[in-house]
């Protein structure tokens, strides 16, 4: 009989989740592995060999670690219902004329169901990951999570949209570990390889970081259909033609194939009238946002105005703010401006290291 009982452990094949799974198998607890296919290259329409977590590889070194350790492994796959919601909204998204956050969604809607859903086939009181953060339980009996001790390598942001019911049965081994001590507790373990894996900081299913060329291959005709619009400044004046606006992104001053003569950058994407807007970096800025899709963590609601230090992107540093809910949206106040809110993007918001919460820009 196991010290703490049965865990899933998550297991992509790196470093991080493959570490976690040995330390809470060395814990005591009787660890299960599992390795979920999200997606394949072929959907992808790329040519690129396959690295990441859902190559044949990464499943092979997972595998190849739990039968070492004499924990079992299982793989999952659920490309069906990554591609349907997590791919399909990517897409949607894009011709929305925003920037989609689909690391957010995946966690949200996909894995953690998919985790606790075999978790339950298999008996499993908990399940556990590889992210830097950490979890506990306030004093309100809300689950919170709060920044990974390694702030080069916090993980957080991505973890806004999981549920209380879902961090109830969640364990987060690596929150109080750098990735420096992880890779050199691989060594100790003897695995030279994992810990000399390398970083991957690509969208999953874009796995040359062109996300362009996997919008052309998802979508058919989309170039004929949005080639050609215009590029005008705010005052409305065309200045040129563009490739089409789902190709742009809010905040983009490179690649825009245009010259002013000055630096000019994406402030606004019109997907109406196939319209991408130029202005100075000072046009790029803000001092007020809108969010929707709230899940808060932190507390149930935020009725009243809180300060709090809100993050516009992964790897922003955070902008004091003050925010209060309005109905299903939160308002946020900056208090000095911030340069590239990209709707569809994530702000998460924290008070100190806690998650208070988080949506997607409007």
């Amino acid at each position: 009989m196991s010290k703490h009982g049965r865990i899933l452990v998550a297991m992509s094949g790196g470093v991080d989740s493959s570490v976690a799974s040995v330390m809470l198998h060395e814990q005591g607890y009787e660890v299960i592995g599992l390795t979920m296919k999200t997606w394949d290259y072929a959907s992808s329409g790329t040519s690129s060999k396959e690295t990441g977590c859902c190559s044949l590889d990464s499943i092979n070194d997972a595998r190849a670690l739990a039968v070492g350790y004499g924990f079992p492994h299982y793989i999952l796959d659920i490309r069906s219902e990554f591609g349907d919601f997590v791919i399909d909204n990517f897409v949607d998204e894009y011709l929305a004329g925003r920037t989609p956050n689909p690391c957010v969604l995946c966690n949200t809607h996909i894995k953690w169901e998919a985790l606790l859903k075999r978790a339950d086939k298999l008996d499993c009181e908990f399940i556990a990951t590889g992210h830097y953060a950490n979890i506990r339980q306030h004093d309100n009996g809300r689950y919170v999570v709060s920044k990974g001790l390694d702030e080069n390598k916090d993980q957080s942001y991505v973890l806004w949209g999981v549920s209380q019911q879902n961090l109830a049965r969640t364990k987060f081994p690596l929150g109080s570990f750098t990735k420096a001590q992880i890779r050199q507790m691989a060594l100790d373990m003897g695995q030279m390889e994992l810990a000399a894996k390398s970083e991957s900081y690509e969208i999953c299913f874009v796995p040359d970081n062109d996300y362009r060329a996997f919008l052309r291959h998802k979508v058919e005709d989309l170039e004929e259909r949005v080639a050609g619009g215009n590029f005008v400044l705010t005052d409305g004046t065309v200045v040129g033609k563009h490739e089409g606006y789902p190709f742009y992104t809010i905040g983009q001053r490179k690649g825009l194939g245009i010259a002013l003569g000055h630096p000019m950058f994406v402030t606004r994407i019109d997907p109406a009238t196939n319209t991408v807007v130029l202005g100075t970096q000072d046009e790029l800025q803000r001092k007020q946002a809108w969010v929707r899709n709230l899940n808060l963590v932190k507390y149930e609601s935020i009725t009243e105005p809180i300060e709090a230090v809100t993050k516009i992107r992964y790897k922003d540093a955070g902008t004091q703010s003050t925010i209060v809910q309005m109905s299903e949206h939160m308002k946020v106040d900056f208090h000095h401006s911030v340069s590239g809110i990209a709707p569809g993007q994530s702000a998460v918001f924290y008070e100190g290291n806690d998650l208070l919460g988080g949506g997607f820009l409007m």
